[in-house]
């Protein structure tokens, strides 16, 4: 295993009608002018909005609102709100609804607190020195953005979507009531499903060193979301079930998954932020559109790990006879005979096609003509440049991917 730092300094209140404390929350942390930044649609139709508004309210916490988020949320309201939260004085930024709210409410909150053209962090050409408190009421099991230091704009300007982390922008606190999530469309509560299985498959299919008890803990998740989502598709309103899968979603990208490895892969991230950019389709079903491509591209340089997997998490029948040297998983090509490897290959696609099975009985793509976008191959050339240069020329670790490599993936994917 690899040493680590663990850092998760959000307050999670997770339960039934939690959203009604989140004036006392606000308050907990000396806020003066609160800016309420949410996307629309159902958070005001539901009354969410109202009763976040009551809670501020009974607090005498007074407040600015700007709406108008959507799904990869745009730099250009980022800078709407940045000039909203100087102009107001707000010293405090609450974000209603799910991950793209929070991503954006972190956005204006690095550019409140640092100054300049917040894009410079995305661009990787700054690192924040700081970042207004953010607070979220969430409503959507997805992108474990509540709990982590990631956010993810895109610059309509060439349709470029990056990510930028920081620890300046951890949330201090997540309202989490499972119950808010039962008004979203099946599309985005399955779409949230994958968004959280990647998360958790990002650390795991890795080269690098690893912690049996952080391997333990992501194989757990991974099987609670499927069987939970699979719940899910019969019984939309099944609280239970959406409690499990939305503290999985925090748990799978506030860095507990990641605990001991030394790599992480994230390619397929990469790979569908300039699918997301370019065709602006939702996130989480752009990364299934895409993983089987690349599971398929890259398993055999990893294969000890797609093998634990497939039997860990996809319940596909171990081999009966283990090679010498096999040991919790471990198989590589030194320790395998030619008869054997082939055998244990075989294993992992079994793995990767009932992945891909289960991402069908969740309603999800796997391919990007499942996913409506049919990429010419001019555009294929130019999201693999664009991939490339947004990680440094590679990506990876389950096996390091150059930009020959990024276009393939693509052009399996169609």
């Amino acid at each position: 295993m690899a040493g680590f730092s663990y850092y998760t300094p959000t307050n999670v209140v997770f339960g039934k009608d939690t959203e009604l404390q989140t004036g006392a929350l606000v308050k907990a942390q000396g806020a003066k002018k609160v800016l309420l930044h949410y996307g629309g649609g159902s958070v005001v139709r539901s009354g969410l909005l109202d009763r976040v508004k009551g809670a501020l309210d009974a607090e005498g916490i007074s407040f600015t609102e700007l709406g108008g988020v959507v799904p990869n949320p745009r730099l250009s309201l980022v800078y709407e709100g940045i000039e909203l939260a100087k102009r107001e004085h707000v010293d405090f930024i609450l974000a209603v609804g799910g991950g793209s709210a929070l991503d954006s409410a972190k956005a204006i909150g690095y550019g409140v607190a640092n100054g300049g053209d917040v894009w410079d962090f995305y661009a990787g050409k700054r690192i924040a020195g700081g970042c207004l408190p953010v607070g979220v009421v969430l409503t959507i099991a997805a992108t474990g953005s509540e709990m982590s230091d990631s956010s993810v704009i895109t610059k309509e300007d060439g349709w470029i979507k990056r990510g930028y982390s920081s620890n300046y922008g951890r949330p201090v606190f997540a309202v989490m009531n499972p119950e808010l999530t039962m008004t979203l469309p099946d599309y985005q509560t399955f779409c949230g499903c994958a968004d959280i299985l990647m998360h958790t498959m990002e650390r795991y299919f890795t080269n690098g060193d690893q912690m049996e008890i952080t391997d333990s803990i992501a194989e757990a998740l991974m099987r609670t979301v499927m069987k939970k989502a699979l719940i899910l598709v019969n019984e939309p309103d099944n609280y239970d079930a959406r409690a499990e899968i939305m503290w999985a979603g925090s748990l799978s990208h506030n860095g507990l998954t990641g605990c001991g490895s030394s790599e992480r892969d994230f390619a397929t991230h990469g790979l569908e932020h300039e699918v997301g950019g370019m065709f602006d389709v939702a996130h989480g079903a752009g990364l299934t559109a895409l993983w089987g491509s690349w599971a398929r591209y890259v398993y055999k340089n990893c294969l000890h790990r797609f093998y634990r997997f497939a039997v860990n998490v996809m319940g596909i029948k171990a081999l009966e006879r283990l090679p010498e040297g096999f040991a919790g998983g471990k198989i590589t090509p030194e320790n395998l005979a030619d008869h054997d490897r082939e055998r244990a290959e075989a294993v992992c696609l079994n793995g990767i096609e009932a992945m891909e099975q289960f991402f069908h009985a969740i309603h999800m793509p796997v391919t990007m003509k499942e996913l409506g976008i049919e990429p010419l191959e001019e555009q294929i050339a130019e999201m693999a440049r664009k991939c490339s240069a947004a990680s440094g020329g590679k990506k990876g670790s389950a096996r390091v991917l150059l930009e020959a490599d990024m276009k393939k993936i693509y052009e399996m994917a169609r």
